[in-house]
């Protein structure tokens, strides 16, 4: 009997998660059409890679990201003739990759298209959250492997900038399996470069449980935390973890101050420090609302590195291409916890805060004015240009900018649909996301006002729309020619 064929790029799915994003209305049957053949045409024709330093083809992400935004097919299909200008084209490998060979490849990427095949016939046959939970969460594919290899897939998940789990998320949440399957392909072929921040200990027993991967990696490092160490009823928030790694002044000790070259130098300089720092961080197997919870500490971490981090009161703001990617892969967490064991969260998580933490420091470890940030006027940016004439008798009044920009986010997400280039769509949805979850904060939560990080208590639920609109004004600095740097600074906070 021949076997069933798997769809690999179905309609868009409701996502997994409650706290996973929702697309906004303007998709069509035309518009889910177009992205379908789109996504199955870059499947076939396009490598992961577009050059010979591993530059990411990201095509896909970019038409996602423009759907979930309510784009229509023209945007879509532009989109698409753009990117596909500069993609290397696929081709077969060397051999085919089984369970036997699995690990004699890794990091090869002449065997891209053989991890595809392996992978889509695995999502066949056991479905996308079982594997998931074998090819990047279990010991055998970790530091178990046949023959005694350490194949190490979770440390290739979370490489090149997690392009691979950012790949792997947009899968989960739209329930889409060809991103699932172009995603485990993708961290097959990628290097193992940060086996210092995710140590064997993680997968000591399979039957490791929530809370237990804490210990272990403590008694592996044989801490002495003494009288800081979380007692266990004790959260230790990782806003908590962030200002102890600001603190750090060994850890502002770069290798080098290249800006692009700084990161595997950093962390075999200072892994073993930020894991000690991470292993603070608490995890309180008994709350079944945890995951979330610790999804959200991430969030807010991760757009403050980025948003806070690159504003300094009268400079322009230091929009930074890498830290961005700390707050675009943060989307994809709810969506990929959202089916996976209790132990994989935690270890994804945890694993996830580390790698957030090695490259905000390989940037130059930006501090945080965040009193300064929040006394600034940026609560309620405008966009400039043109406005439509309000009318009569708009509410508050006729000439109020509140009546040609009701809604602060709406013109941030116009902006971003057109703009041609493919990271800020993905941006603004995911600050845009994290303000409809977050948005109603106050400052002085207990939560916040409790961690160790200076003026935390000043935080609150404006921090998403601020951040959208400082990274959307310096869209107006940079040239339009995308044939250059486009639209991002890339020099790091190193001065």
């Amino acid at each position: 009997m021949s076997e069933i064929p798997i769809d690999l790029f179905p309609a868009p799915s409701p996502p997994p998660s409650r706290i996973s994003p929702r697309s906004l209305p303007g998709s069509t049957h035309q518009s889910t059409t177009v992205l379908r053949a789109l996504l199955k045409e870059n499947h076939e024709k396009f490598h992961v890679f577009f050059n010979a330093m591993g530059f990411h083809n990201h095509m896909t992400h970019y038409l996602l990201a423009l759907w979930g935004l309510g784009a229509d097919s023209e945007i879509i299909q532009a989109a698409y003739a753009s990117e596909s200008a500069f993609q290397a084209p696929a081709y077969e490998s060397p051999e085919p990759i089984t369970v036997d060979n699995f690990h004699n490849h890794l990091g090869d990427e002449k065997f891209y298209n053989a991890y595809l095949k392996f992978f889509t016939e695995a999502v066949r046959s056991e479905g996308i959250w079982q594997t998931l939970e074998k090819f990047i969460f279990s010991s055998e594919f970790n530091y178990n492997g046949r023959d005694n290899t350490k194949p190490e897939m979770l440390n290739r998940f979370l490489d090149g900038l997690l392009h691979p789990m950012i790949h792997v998320g947009y899968g989960c949440e739209f329930g889409l399996p060809g991103m699932i399957v172009e995603g485990l392909a993708s961290a097959a072929v990628h290097h193992d470069t940060t086996t210092v921040l995710l140590p064997e200990s993680m997968w000591k027993s399979e039957a490791t449980s929530v809370g237990t991967v804490t210990s272990l990696l403590s008694s592996s490092l044989n801490l002495g935390l003494g009288t800081s160490s979380p007692s266990p009823s004790k959260n230790v928030h990782a806003l908590t973890i962030l200002a102890r790694v600001l603190k750090d002044q060994h850890l502002g000790e770069l290798v080098n101050k290249d800006p692009i070259g700084t990161f595997t130098g950093n962390v075999e300089k200072h892994g073993q420090s930020l894991l000690k720092y991470v292993s603070q961080w608490t995890f309180d197997s008994s709350d079944p609302k945890e995951v979330e919870r610790k999804v959200e500490e991430l969030v807010w971490t991760n757009v403050i590195i980025y948003g806070i981090g690159g504003w300094s009161r009268g400079k322009a703001f230091n929009s930074d291409f890498m830290l961005m990617h700390l707050v675009t892969s943060s989307i994809f967490l709810s969506s990929i916890t959202a089916n996976i064991k209790a132990a994989s969260q935690e270890i994804l998580l945890r694993g996830y805060l580390i790698l957030s933490l090695a490259w905000w420091i390989s940037r130059g470890r930006p501090g945080f004015d965040i009193e300064g940030f929040f006394n600034e006027d940026t609560a309620y940016p405008v966009p400039q240009g043109p406005f439509p004439t309000p009318h009569a008798q708009s509410l508050p009044s006729p000439v109020s900018p509140k009546a040609t920009t009701p809604n602060p986010w709406f013109p941030i997400i116009q902006t971003s649909l057109v703009i041609p280039d493919d990271h800020i769509p993905k941006l603004h949805r995911a600050l845009a996301h994290f303000g409809s979850l977050y948005g109603n904060r106050a400052p002085g939560e207990p939560d916040f006002a409790g961690t160790e990080l200076p003026f935390a208590e000043k935080l609150d639920g404006s921090l998403f729309i601020r951040v959208a609109g400082l990274a959307n004004e310096r869209l107006r600095d940079k040239d339009l020619d995308i044939s250059g740097s486009k639209f991002w600074d890339r020099q790091g906070f190193f001065l």
